[in-house]
C-alpha cells in the first residue's frame, strides 16, 4: 500500500521580504486549502494513506477536516521544536518508514531542509514561499494526482523527473552544509534577520541554476548564462565593478516587485565535481536566500557542484505522461 507525505511550513512567506518587498504572503487558510486539495487529488487516485510533520499552525490536521476526504492520516510522532529542524527530522523519518513519495508546501529554504533530511524519496515541491526557485507554482490537486500515481509505481521516474543539483559546502576539508539553489556569501557579520534582499551586501553568489525566469540571485545569473535544473552546470558570478574595466550591469528581478541594476565584475560556468576555493575572508554565507553561518579569514570555504539532491517530479511532465498511457481512463 502507497503512503504519500506531506511536509507544510506555516512559517513560509513570512519572511523580511515581505515588508522591503511586495514579497507575497500566503495566509494559513489559503496552506490548509492548498494541503486539502493535495490530499483529494491523492484520493482520487487510490491513496489511502497521508503521513503528515506536525506544526504550529496544524496546517495538515485541519486540512482532513473534510467530508470529501477518507484517506487515512496521520502525524508523524516527533516533537515539534518548530525551527527547520522539525522538516530536516520530518523528512528522515518519513525516509525511514518508506514513504513513497513526498509533498512538500514551502520555499527553497523548506526544500533544502527536506533534502537535508531525506534527499532518496521522490518529490512534488509546492511552491508557498517569498522568493522561490526550486518549488513550482502548481495547483494542489494536480500535485496531489501526481504525487499519488508516483507514489504507486504507476509512473516511469526517468521520464517525470529529475535528479536535483547541490552546492556542498566544506570548510577546512570538511562538509558543512548544502544548497539546493544558490550559496551567496555576505559582507555583514550576522545572520540577523536571515533572508538576502540587498545585492549591495553580497561579494558573490554560487547557482545551481540560473534561469532568467526566475526572482531573487537566480534571475542575475540567468542573465549572464541561462542554466536549468537539467544542465550538468551551475554559475557563479561576482558582483561590483571589474578593475580592468570589463564589467556588466544586468537588470534583474531580485525580489517580488523590486527590478534593479546589478553590477557584475566576473562570472564562470561550474562543472559537476570541480571544487571551488573561495578568497579567504570573514563572510556571513547564506544557503538558498537566507544567512546561515559565518566563515572566518583562517578558514577554507570550498564549494562543489554535485548531483545527489531530491529527486524531483514535474507535475506538468506526470500529468502529460499520465495522458499518453491513459491511467486516468477507463
Amino acid at each position: 500500500m502507497a503512503v504519500v507525505g506531506i511536509i507544510a511550513n506555516p512559517a513560509a512567506s513570512k519572511d523580511i521580504r515581505r515588508l522591503v518587498a511586495q514579497g507575497r504572503v500566503i495566509p494559513d487558510w489559503e496552506k490548509v486549502n492548498t494541503v486539502r486539495r493535495v490530499m483529494l487529488g491523492l484520493q482520487s487516485v487510490g491513496i489511502d494513506q497521508v503521513v503528515a510533520m506536525p506544526d504550529s499552525s496544524n496546517l495538515c490536521r485541519r486540512a482532513r477536516d473534510d467530508s470529501h476526504l477518507s484517506i487515512e492520516f496521520s502525524l508523524l510522532e516527533m516533537s515539534a521544536l518548530y525551527t527547520e529542524g522539525d522538516t530536516i527530522r520530518a523528512a528522515e523519518l518519513m525516509g525511514g518508514m518508506g514513504v513513497d513519495c513526498l509533498v512538500t508546501l514551502g520555499g527553497d529554504g523548506t526544500n533544502r531542509a527536506a533534502a537535508k533530511g531525506c534527499a532518496a524519496t521522490p518529490l512534488v515541491a509546492l511552491s508557498t514561499g517569498t522568493n522561490n526557485v526550486f518549488p513550482a507554482m502548481v495547483e494542489g490537486t494536480l500535485a496531489g494526482i501526481a504525487a499519488g500515481l508516483v507514489a504507486q509505481g504507476k509512473l516511469p521516474l526517468d521520464r517525470v523527473s529529475t535528479v536535483s543539483k547541490t552546492l556542498e559546502i566544506h570548510i577546512d576539508g570538511e562538509y558543512q552544509d548544502l544548497a539546493l539553489v544558490d550559496v551567496a556569501l555576505s559582507r555583514e557579520r550576522f545572520v540577523a534577520s536571515r533572508a538576502i534582499w540587498d545585492l549591495s551586501t553580497l561579494y558573490e553568489v554560487f547557482l545551481t541554476r540560473g534561469e532568467p525566469s526566475s526572482i531573487g540571485l537566480s534571475s542575475v545569473g540567468g542573465q549572464l548564462q541561462p542554466v536549468s535544473l537539467d544542465d550538468n552546470q551551475g554559475l557563479r558570478y561576482v558582483l561590483g565593478e571589474s578593475t580592468q574595466g570589463n564589467s556588466v550591469t544586468v537588470t534583474a528581478p531580485i525580489a517580488p516587485g523590486m527590478v534593479e541594476e546589478v553590477a557584475i565584475a566576473d562570472w564562470q560556468i561550474l562543472n559537476l565535481g570541480e571544487p571551488i576555493l573561495v578568497n579567504q575572508r570573514h563572510y556571513t554565507v547564506a544557503v538558498d536566500g537566507e544567512r546561515a553561518f559565518n566563515a572566518y579569514p583562517q578558514q577554507q570555504l570550498e564549494l562543489v557542484l554535485q548531483r545527489n539532491g531530491p529527486t524531483v517530479v514535474d507535475v506538468h511532465k506526470a500529468m502529460q505522461v499520465a495522458a499518453e498511457v491513459g491511467l486516468l481512463r477507463r
